[in-house]
């Protein structure tokens, strides 16, 4: 094929999924945008960014356990730095060039390959091990009923591709050292690499013509496959690489145990108590806060905030959260992990019904009973064992907190035991059935 001809097909490929791939971006935008504003903490931004890098790019929480973080965070810085060199891949290909930058750098464009070319191995012996700790080895969390059907298969597929676009990388890099050795045009000589050149007594036998088409076809199908990977992810559970940053941005830094009042419910116990609204806004520090609330707490992910949707998209689905249940351990139905893969497909829901209307239509199923049952909310025990365990610092706990508070406030759908807890409270100021001034009166059977 003339050179020209590659350069406008490359163009063409480049153009049709970076184009799929805005419009992906611009969906997953607009469905985090159907939540309610949220208002977050005042807290300093050094605060927040010392927080994306300890968290984000660090990996803190996943080296709680050592092995497992040591192995993840190979996978995931190695494929981030690896992915350095579909720069000049893609420069190389809309200007008709090959390896652009070995003149450039000199001596030292060898060094870069090579150390890209250990992070590829790496990337790739890890994958492995990952497949092996999913379908071999018996741990719970990966054996759930949650990951059941797709996906167990999402998270097989994306190791795999993984596997065989480094598996790409590096005899693309051996069977091109081989065409350069053999003096062809176009194949300027840069040298061996560290980790291909084990790969050259498999190319050395092959024909120039065999190893031309090799070569390109590996070009090609990294590129392609980088290309695609890229537009995956956004139907992916590995969204979170670039959700779990902007979502510990914007977390919470205030203890985790500590539960938010609802500012409407605040404002209405402040005017029947003759407070003027202003008062709740110099008491929490928000302004702008509603008189009165249309709705109380959640029945849709429209009565979520964006923050609450953002951590749907974020959930890496890694399972720690459930390990880490109380109610889960015990047997209940409760899933932190669950919930928040249900908050995702209910958005997911709307913006594929939005798509194919064009219009802003959101159909009558709702995420508290047609996604999330009230089983699973009431198995809660608001532990916040599962805020604590998520390596991307997202809070499944505020998402059943607000599903629960519209099915008792709305709804005055509570349990009998709930109820008296709540008529114990409003008469005695404490969930026991019995007056302050005999509180202690427990105290005599112990003397």
């Amino acid at each position: 094929m003339p050179a020209i001809a590659q350069q406008l097909l490359f163009a063409a490929v480049l153009g049709g999924f970076s184009l799929f791939i805005f419009k992906r971006i611009a969906r997953l935008v607009a469905n985090v945008k159907l939540g309610k504003d949220f208002v977050p903490e005042a807290i300093p931004t050094a605060e927040r960014w010392k927080k994306v890098v300890l968290f984000g790019l660090g990996q803190r929480k996943m080296f709680d356990k050592p092995f497992v973080g040591a192995m993840h965070f190979v996978i995931y810085a190695g494929f981030f730095i690896i992915n350095i060199e579909i720069l000049e891949i893609i420069l190389d290909g809309l200007l008709g060039t090959h390896r652009l930058f070995a003149p450039l750098l000199g001596n030292a464009y060898a060094f870069f390959i090579d150390f890209f070319e250990v992070l590829a191995f790496g990337v790739l012996a890890v994958c492995v091990v990952f497949l092996l700790r999913r379908n071999v080895a018996h741990i719970a969390r990966f054996r759930s009923i949650d990951l059941a059907n797709w996906p167990r298969r999402d998270a097989n597929l994306i190791l795999v591709a993984e596997i065989v676009l480094m598996g790409l990388f590096l005899s693309w890099n051996a069977s091109e050292t081989v065409l350069q050795g053999r003096g062809l045009e176009h194949y300027q000589p840069v040298g061996s690499f560290v980790i291909s050149g084990s790969l050259l007594p498999i190319f050395d036998g092959w024909s120039t013509g065999s190893l031309l088409a090799y070569e390109r076809f590996a070009w090609w199908a990294h590129i392609i496959g980088i290309l695609s990977f890229a537009v995956y992810v956004t139907y992916s559970k590995h969204l979170h690489i670039g959700m779990a940053f902007p979502n510990i941005y914007w977390g919470r830094a205030q203890a985790q145990g500590q539960m938010a009042n609802m500012p409407a419910i605040n404002t209405e116990v402040r005017s029947m108590m003759g407070l003027p609204s202003l008062a709740l806004a110099e008491a929490t520090g928000v302004t702008g806060l509603p008189v009165a609330a249309s709705k109380f707490g959640a029945q849709d992910v429209t009565d979520l905030t964006w923050k609450h949707l953002m951590d749907a998209y974020s959930c890496t689905e890694c399972g720690r959260c459930t390990d880490a249940c109380p109610a889960n351990l015990t047997g209940k139905k409760l899933s932190p992990r669950a919930i928040m893969m249900k908050t995702r497909d209910r958005m997911e829901e709307i913006g594929r019904e939005q798509d194919a209307t064009k219009t802003a239509a959101i159909n009558s199923n709702v995420l508290l009973d047609n996604y999330i049952t009230r089983t699973e909310l009431l198995a809660c025990t608001s532990c916040n064992a599962c805020v604590t365990a998520c390596p991307v610092n997202i809070n499944p706990l505020d998402i059943i907190l607000e599903l629960r508070r519209y099915a008792v406030m709305e709804e005055s759908q509570a349990p009998a035991s709930w109820n008296a807890m709540f008529q114990s409270t409003e008469n005695n100021q404490a969930p026991w059935a019995y007056p302050p001034a005999e509180r202690l009166k427990w105290l005599e059977a112990v003397e």
